[in-house]
């Protein structure tokens, strides 16, 4: 059975699609991986173990339905990483003493080129773990529900947990909104920070994978992570 297209117009007042640690710089247009990111909010199979994970999301199309427009955000951020959900769970169960994050310990001010007031529609397809293929449908349709009524695991953002994405889903035979009118070469951008070739766990090491981002009557098409045109780094 050959996986429907599952379509979400998303919309919010700011973005930021960067790997950069530092100053940040957004990407002009949602990364794949943001994408996925936004599906998996609203739709995901448990994957704390790999023999749970039953499928993953390939994002095929972004649609740029408003031209890039960049704002610049200086913001106090703290150096250290928030800690783990497993790490939380030891300090309520009492078997690691807590130590919580001091932001006047570690504050540091950053620069931040958003993008503001980004709107896009989303394609994407559902592609079921060996073992599960006879569930495509039935994974479709929990999608179909949740995202019609806007129930999502989490709220899905926007590169930043801080900038919300808004979403709603554009049913097969509705017109969709249409892009814009919009070309360009964005060089190389990152397509994921995983390895979407296997079922991964929270200790799954970073595969981070970059593809050629061309951008056509406001249309950019996304390469399947299978394909020659994505690029692994670490791969020869």
């Amino acid at each position: 059975m050959k996986p429907r297209d599952q379509v979400l117009r998303v919309w919010g007042e700011f973005a930021c699609f960067s790997e950069i640690k530092a100053e940040r710089f957004s990407y002009p247009v949602i990364t794949p991986s943001a994408a996925r990111g936004i599906y998996d909010a609203i739709y995901c199979k448990p994957n704390r173990d790999p023999t749970q994970a039953q499928c993953r999301w390939q994002v095929t199309r972004i649609d740029v339905l408003a031209l890039p427009s960049y704002i610049a955000l200086r913001r106090n951020e703290v150096g250290k990483k928030a800690p783990s959900e497993r790490t939380v769970l030891s300090w309520m169960a009492g078997t690691v003493d807590v130590s919580p994050i001091i932001a006047d310990e570690d504050r540091q001010q950053r620069q931040t080129m958003a993008l503001r007031n980004v709107a896009y529609v989303l394609h994407a397809e559902i592609r079921p773990w060996p073992g599960f293929e006879e569930r495509l449908s039935s994974f479709e349709a929990q999608f179909r529900r949740r995202a019609a009524r806007g129930q999502c695991v989490w709220q899905p953002y926007l590169g930043c947990r801080e900038f919300p994405a808004y979403f709603e889903l554009l049913e097969p035979n509705a017109p969709a909104p249409e892009p814009a009118s919009w070309s360009a070469d964005l060089g190389f951008m990152l397509y994921d920070v995983f390895d979407l070739s296997r079922p991964g766990t929270p200790d799954s090491p970073w595969q981070p994978s970059l593809f050629r981002a061309v951008v056509h009557d406001g249309v950019l098409v996304v390469p399947d992570y299978d394909s020659d045109q994505v690029l692994k780094v670490g791969e020869a």
